[in-house]
């Protein structure tokens, strides 16, 4: 572990509101320059290909929600933990949808009430963030 996050100008990198930085891609697009991850969450319906760093899979289907919200819970939660030392970047296929609600989830985590979720994704990730009423719906039931 480096013990360095990522830099706030990083494309992709949301700023929590404890001031951890998340970034969120989407995989079918090139790793970016730069920094690699410490740490990825991979939201997808089969498993991933592997990669250079530690990596935690979460079985979800394009449109749909996590396949076991338990462990989805539990994983974000380990998100937030190792986010306060380490690169963590979240993603799926096209970067909006599943890692959109994620990340929306994870806000809720980190203090945001989850009526303001999405919004504050939206503007400070990518407005086209989430993608589905049922993603939508889901973030404003989340509880970790």
């Amino acid at each position: 572990m480096t013990n360095e996050t990522w830099s706030a100008d990083t494309p992709g990198v949301l700023r929590l509101p404890s001031g951890r930085l998340i970034r969120g891609r989407g995989l079918r697009n090139p790793l970016p320059p730069g920094q690699k991850p410490e740490f990825g969450v991979y939201l997808q319906g089969k498993e991933p290909a592997p990669v250079e760093w530690e990596s935690k899979w979460v079985k979800w289907t394009d449109f749909w929600l996590p396949a076991d919200r338990a462990a989805f819970v539990e994983t974000l939660r380990e998100v937030l933990k190792r986010s306060e030392t380490e690169r963590v970047e979240i993603a799926c296929s096209g970067g909006y949808g599943r890692t959109g609600t994620a990340m929306s989830c994870l806000v809720t985590l980190d203090g945001i009430p989850n009526s303001e979720a999405l919004a504050y994704v939206r503007e400070n990730y990518n407005k086209r963030a989430v993608e589905t009423p049922w993603q939508k719906r889901f973030i404003g039931r989340f509880s970790g």
